[in-house]
């Protein structure tokens, strides 16, 4: 397992596990499997409704605490510096931990205008030990700015869609300029049409590997965080599979061709569900 440093110097493994869009009573089988097979990253959120299956895994994996790196987010509709800190409590109480190891706004919702006063409630929730790092979730460049503008604490990590055919250059360099991780979440753009691209396939034959692992590996050469779901056990191990080969420059460079901004998810900026 690969290791990177965040900009508070708290590790984190850079391949974890996401449970999105995985029901309540499939979370914990599959997250045991992902701890089985050498996860230590898990990533979950209130709106998934499975923290409950998450911390299950958690207590019943024998794993020690310090071991594990666990992610959770508040969501849009718990926006609000009181509101926030209360959210966090909730959260952690499904989990059933003491404490998170990163915790993320899960959108920007910048038509209610609530992200600042959230990542000053976030900023309390890692001063008081609640969370050993704090970050953000589908923010734009204009949204983070603003934060570092206003608010104390830099964001350790921005989760955003990101795949070979929504690759976010521009962003990637402005989080890197403020060292600030981008976290790749739908990095297999939920399985669809990127898994079938010629140029994926190619390279894929030429490691003998699958097109999901070697765009999991392309990620993780483009030195970001990256974190992949499943729930299928052969697919879970085949996506922690990718530490035994590596991808040439100029492999590189052909998947960096593939970028046409395809999104899966919604525009950040117009996304204000609540």
């Amino acid at each position: 397992m690969d290791i990177v440093t965040l900009n508070n110097q708290l590790k984190m493994p850079q391949l974890g596990f996401g449970v999105w869009q995985v029901p309540e009573e499939e979370a914990a089988p599959a997250v045991k499997k992902a701890l089985e097979t050498g996860y230590r990253s898990i990533d979950t959120a209130m709106i998934y409704r499975n923290e409950r299956g998450v911390g299950q895994a958690i207590a019943e994996s024998g794993i020690p605490r310090e071991e594990l790196f666990i992610t959770t987010k508040v969501w849009n509709a718990d926006q609000g510096y009181d509101n926030t800190l209360q959210a966090m409590e909730d959260s952690l109480e499904r989990l059933g931990l003491d404490y998170v190891d990163l915790y993320l706004i899960h959108w920007p919702t910048p038509e209610y205008d609530d992200y600042v006063d959230t990542y000053k409630a976030m900023e309390k929730l890692y001063q008081d030990g609640k969370t050993k790092a704090i970050g953000v979730c589908n923010f734009d460049i204009d949204h983070i700015q603003r934060l570092l503008d206003e608010c104390t604490v830099t964001p350790a990590v921005n989760q955003v869609e990101c795949h070979p055919y929504l690759q976010q250059t521009e962003l990637k360099q402005f989080l890197d300029q403020h060292n600030i991780y981008l976290e790749a979440w739908s990095p297999l753009m939920q399985g669809k049409e990127v898994l079938q691209n010629e140029t994926i396939q190619t390279i894929a034959k030429a490691h003998n590997k699958t097109p999901a692992q070697v765009i999991i590996r392309w990620h993780l050469e483009r030195n970001s965080i990256v974190i992949p779901k499943s729930v299928t056990p052969k697919r879970i191990e085949e996506n922690f599979d990718v530490f035994d080969f590596s991808l040439s420059e100029s492999e590189i460079a052909e998947i960096n061709q593939l970028d046409n901004g395809e999104r899966q998810g919604p525009e950040p900026k117009e996304m204000n569900v609540r």
